[in-house]
């Protein structure tokens, strides 16, 4: 694939160039072609030293590893005030602590990241066997029963640290989560709901909402790429095959939804009325789950899961990168954050990035991927 070679020397060629200004910064979406810069405690944080880590152990260049480890310092002040912490702790810690240390072996990032997978393991709710999602957004407000699809990815944490503790409780809380997303989550059609409500007192399935989904009946495409990758993480650290059964379900709905280019648009399911806006993000990450899954079935199926996966990252490339504008600092063009909201709408986004340069990693045969 020439391409790929072509890819990822641009990709790691405009981090180089970005990070000048960039620098232990945590951006997040794109405005007017800058990366605007989010506070610590913001749940994109991981993605720009995850990008680092990726690229420096790709191609050794020092200067990575330098900015992802200033990054990783900066999260302390986030991880010892901890009113700040929510469920995506994964997110944060795996891209940054994990990260350094498979690659440096720090003992520092080591005890950051189980002092992280503590906290998450204590948002798990035992009657509703759902890791809690946000903290209130405003004073008064009690979402202490929400669950969200993007916490899938969240759960390798919890896996590594029953490795790395021996402690098996962690494990627990994350094979128990993922039930609960297959029970309550995962429709039969294989696309997913992004919020569900649960009672917290009692456990009991309230309702769906919508989220950044169109209507709580829709199809969100990140979040069925979130369950897609995280479906099939669950799979690789458990063995448990109804795991894998389920994120093949997911990914064979993905699948059949993509237009032409292989580049989702941000909801599968539409009204005539709203604006079919791509998320360049929700194909990144799929594509890196559909590679995990490609290594994990047989021989006669794998083939299908990595050239689907090579159709978007190629797609990625060639018709949404931007590799040679001095005017904007994204990579991959054409993401969505949260329609709903009108946030962050068609513009590039980090973690649309990170996946990207992740799934070309995973092409190019790296054995380092972080949530494993």
């Amino acid at each position: 694939m020439d391409w790929l070679e072509e890819a990822w020397r641009a990709a790691a060629n405009k981090v180089a160039r970005i990070a000048e200004r960039i620098g232990t910064g945590f951006p997040h979406a794109s405005v007017n072609g800058t990366y605007a810069l989010e506070a610590p405690h913001w749940w994109t944080a991981g993605f720009w030293p995850g990008m680092l880590w990726q690229l420096y152990e790709g191609t050794g260049n020092g200067r990575f590893r330098v900015l992802a480890e200033g990054c990783e310092d900066r999260l302390d002040e986030v991880l010892h005030r901890y009113e700040k912490l929510d469920h995506d702790m994964g997110f944060m810690w795996t891209l940054t602590s994990i990260a350094s240390y498979r690659l440096t072996g720090s003992e520092n990032s080591r005890r950051r990241a189980l002092q992280a997978a503590n906290y998450l393991a204590g948002r798990f709710n035992l009657k509703g066997r759902y890791i809690r999602a946000w903290n209130p957004w405003s004073e008064g407000e009690d979402n202490s029963g929400i669950a969200i699809i993007d916490c899938c990815m969240n759960m390798p944490l919890l896996h590594w640290a029953t490795k790395e503790s021996g402690d098996p409780r962690y494990a627990h809380v994350a094979a128990a989560h993922m039930e609960t997303v297959l029970d309550h989550f995962v429709r039969p059609d294989g696309s997913v709901y992004h919020i569900v409500q649960f009672d917290s007192a009692t456990g009991e399935r309230i309702q769906a909402l919508g989220g950044q989904g169109y209507a709580p009946e829709s199809a969100w495409s990140r979040g069925t790429a979130w369950a897609i990758y995280g479906l099939a993480l669950s799979y690789h650290h458990t063995g448990q095959r109804r795991f894998l059964d389920a994120a093949k379900r997911v990914a064979h709905f993905f699948l059949s939804q993509l237009p032409e280019d292989s580049v989702p648009h941000w909801d599968f399911r539409l009204p005539p009325e709203a604006t079919k806006y791509r998320d360049s993000s929700a194909g990144a990450c799929a594509a890196s789950g559909l590679l995990l899954i490609a290594d994990q079935v047989g021989e006669r199926e794998a083939d299908s899961y990595r050239k689907a996966a090579e159709r978007i990252l190629e797609s990625l490339y060639r018709n949404y990168g931007d590799w040679e504008n001095p005017e904007q600092e994204g990579l991959i063009l054409h993401g969505t954050g949260h329609y709903p909201e009108g946030k962050n709408v068609d513009v590039p986004l980090i973690y649309g990035d990170f996946f990207f340069v992740e799934g070309l990693a995973r092409l190019r045969g790296t054995n380092t991927i972080f949530w494993q």
